[in-house]
């Protein structure tokens, strides 16, 4: 019966590799052309593709929206919205109502939770980005948390445009960085930090460049 549902969207255009390693529910959309959905990927309930996208393999997207030039392999993905020209992958996670804007690279066991991630940016190597406003052309280095959960609550992190974060950066939130802002690697950040700023240690500091 896999096979048979698989063939049925294989028929009208979809490029599926391997029909009997693919799941695909019936509730799920595709809207365009050039789609590529490579062997062993599920795809769930109310998830939508668009054209021009290369699913898997071994991808698991479950009522999310996948818009146009989008590659996803090796990765997870649930509840959430990923917007054109973005990849995926290898082994990512993003769920719980994350969007991820256009031209955006997530990767290499990073995980996106409740989080919204602007243009441009990139996430990569061991990340955890949780209940977090990440704005645009933003690069997260290795090993980078948003330390959300204080065994009590979750609480936010805001992070604005153009900004550095040094690998190994830990943000405790409730914490607010501002625009063009750099951390050095291994940077605790227990304060909000304004613009155009470059702190260090900790906890971290304003270094003074003087």
């Amino acid at each position: 019966m896999n096979k048979l549902e698989a063939e049925k969207f294989k028929s009208s255009g979809i490029n599926i590799i391997d029909p009997i390693t693919t799941y695909i529910d019936s509730s799920v959309r595709f809207k365009g052309n050039d789609i590529t959905i490579n062997p062993n990927t599920h795809l769930k309930g109310n998830t939508e593709i668009n054209s021009n996208c290369i699913i898997g393999p071994n991808s698991y997207l479950f009522d999310s929206i996948i818009d146009n030039n989008v590659n996803i392999y090796f990765s997870y993905v649930e509840n959430s919205i990923i917007e054109s020209k973005c990849v995926i992958g290898p082994y990512s996670r993003i769920r719980n109502n994350s969007s991820i804007s256009q031209n955006v690279k997530i990767g290499n066991f990073a995980e996106i939770k409740n989080s919204n991630i602007g243009k441009n940016s990139n996430i990569n190597h061991y990340c955890y980005i949780g209940d977090s406003l990440i704005g645009s052309n933003v690069n997260v280095g290795a090993g980078v948390v948003t330390c959300n959960y204080d065994g009590e609550k979750k609480s936010q992190t805001i992070i604005g445009n153009n900004c550095f974060i040094g690998s190994g950066t830990m943000i405790i939130a409730p914490r607010k960085i501002g625009n063009n802002v750099i951390t050095g690697a291994g940077s605790i950040v227990t304060k909000d930090i304004n613009d155009n700023l470059k702190v260090v240690g900790n906890p971290a500091k304003i270094l003074d460049n003087s």
